[in-house]
């Protein structure tokens, strides 16, 4: 579904990565993992082409878009779905509209089937009903789930999460780490996860990728992550007290 080759960014003369090599299958839950620093946001603006690599080429199924045009992108950008740190939801909007937003910029569907799918897609997260409340009426973990419903609504093939446990309790993270799981496996999308929780790595993810300093040091199935020995994984796991995951 996407491949990353020979990839390195540079901004001015900061190497932000370097030289990363990473296939991601299609309808597998990925994991990106890293400190603060690392690089893993900067890999995820490189797959959604929000910027663009120094070195390397960028696949989406058959398309190579790190020199593609706005017009271009666009059309590649259809077949992604995103899910913001921050929900990035508009304040301005009703939950409703947020979700529509998608469809109306994009199909020419009537009002009656977007409102449809709307509906369905607040339902699949588990938000019926909430159509006409306002962002500021909801709770951080019904922000995140409204925001995942947007993603959804335009029926894409890989959904990207920019730290989707950020800001939320240990209990709502879990009910988004099990919305994340229940909808690659009810959509069967390919899903990409930036985090710094390993514990909602592991358990939403088939496969944990670690970036260190700009380079990809690690990437195994979460059976095996934890049985590398390379010291940077380790302190990883140390760091979030997580030896017994």
């Amino acid at each position: 579904m996407i491949r990353i080759v020979n990839v390195s960014k540079y901004f001015n003369t900061k190497a932000a990565l370097k030289q990363i090599n990473l296939e991601i299958h299609d309808g597998e839950t990925l994991a990106v993992i890293g400190g603060s620093g690392s690089g893993k946001s900067t890999l995820l603006r490189l797959m959604i082409g929000l910027i663009q690599p120094t070195e390397g080429e960028i696949w989406i199924g058959n398309d190579e878009i790190s020199r593609m045009s706005e017009e271009e992108l666009t059309r590649v950008r259809l077949r992604m779905g995103m899910v913001f740190q921050y929900s990035a939801l508009f304040d301005s909007m009703t939950v409703g509209d947020n979700v529509a937003f998608g469809l109306v910029e994009h199909t020419d569907y009537p009002k009656d089937k977007i409102k449809a799918i709307v509906k369905e897609k607040l339902k699949q997260v588990g938000l019926e009903g909430v159509e006409n409340l306002m962002p500021n009426e909801l709770s951080g973990g019904m922000k995140k789930r409204v925001s995942l419903a947007r993603a959804i609504a335009i029926e894409p093939d890989i959904i990207f999460y920019d730290e989707p446990s950020s800001g939320l309790d240990p209990i709502t993270t879990t009910k988004i780490d099990e919305l994340i799981i229940s909808t690659q496996k009810t959509l069967g999308v390919t899903s990409i996860v930036v985090t710094h929780d390993m514990a909602s790595a592991c358990r939403i993810s088939d496969r944990i990728a670690m970036v260190y300093q700009g380079e990809l040091i690690a990437l195994d199935t979460v059976k095996n992550f934890r049985q590398i020995q390379d010291s940077r994984v380790q302190e990883f796991f140390k760091t979030l007290n997580l030896e017994q995951v």
